[in-house]
């Protein structure tokens, strides 16, 4: 009898194992910045069965990298496949908040993900290959980042989504290596104004994207979310906003993905279906 019980879990963790969703890490070249940069890819498991996927580009916060997202919350794995998608999580650097530094050419970063990446994808992966077909989200200053990129690039991206999102970045300037990208807030204060996305509203117009913004009410970016709520309120931009207990942590941003990742599906199955 057991025998045939070990068989029968062998058979379904190899079954389980054959349909899990694909995880690579590729390196993908910058012309901007001369480089290569890392990626992971989460290919769905039903990869083979359909000639084009949803794209959903997932960024990480300050100090980390590429791969924390499916180190840190391997849930987007199980997501990926559930909801027949590709994820890319590009590497954005130690603390490049996702601009095109202009002081420091190594840090192009708005120009990797917002095209060269993109670019790259489209040419390597049975993605959707137009704005409908692309979401972006990130955590913290991938939540930024998100936000930043799609705001200046709805060519690009039909929706986006930040969790805990540094979405103001003027009253932390002296924070995160920032000031490296930017120059000091006190020297250079224009850079700062024009960089930050509370600031960036103006480029939208109602419909023009889709949008979640979610943060944690112990979080210390909770009040500039708040903020960027209000404004877009204010300027009659629909958008989704959720606000639940939680702080600046991978407790909070594996529970917030689930939602992020929900809302990014319903808006594809919209657009496919042209409503």
């Amino acid at each position: 009898m057991k025998k045939i019980i070990y068989s029968v879990l062998f058979f379904l963790l190899s079954t389980y194992a054959a349909f899990a969703a694909k995880v690579d890490t590729v390196s993908v070249f910058s012309p901007s910045m001369n480089r290569d940069i890392k990626a992971v890819t989460i290919l769905p498991a039903d990869y083979d069965s359909k000639k084009e996927f949803p794209t959903i580009y997932l960024l990480h916060g300050y100090s980390g990298n590429y791969s924390d997202w499916v180190n840190k919350a391997s849930v987007v794995k199980e997501l990926a496949d559930q909801y027949s998608l590709i994820i890319i999580c590009p590497d954005g650097g130690f603390g490049s908040w996702y601009w095109d530094s202009p002081l420091d050419p190594a840090f192009k970063f708005e120009t990797f993900v917002s095209k060269e990446l993109v670019n790259w994808a489209d040419q390597s992966l049975k993605t959707r290959k137009d704005r409908k077909g692309r979401a972006i989200i990130g955590l913290s200053m991938g939540g930024h980042g998100a936000l930043y990129l799609a705001f200046k690039h709805q060519d690009v991206y039909g929706a986006a989504g930040s969790t805990s999102g540094g979405v103001d970045i003027r009253p932390f300037p002296l924070n995160w290596d920032m000031a490296k990208r930017l120059g000091s807030y006190a020297e250079n204060s224009s850079l700062w104004e024009e960089n930050t996305v509370i600031n960036l509203t103006h480029l939208l117009t109602p419909g023009s994207l889709e949008i979640m913004i979610d943060c944690g009410t112990s979080d210390f970016f909770y009040a500039v979310n708040e903020e960027l709520h209000d404004k877009l309120l204010l300027r009659n931009i629909p958008h989704t906003y959720l606000t639940k207990p939680g702080a600046h942590n991978w407790d909070y941003w594996r529970n917030s993905i689930l939602y992020q990742i929900v809302f990014m599906n319903e808006y594809f199955k919209k657009a496919e279906s042209g409503n």
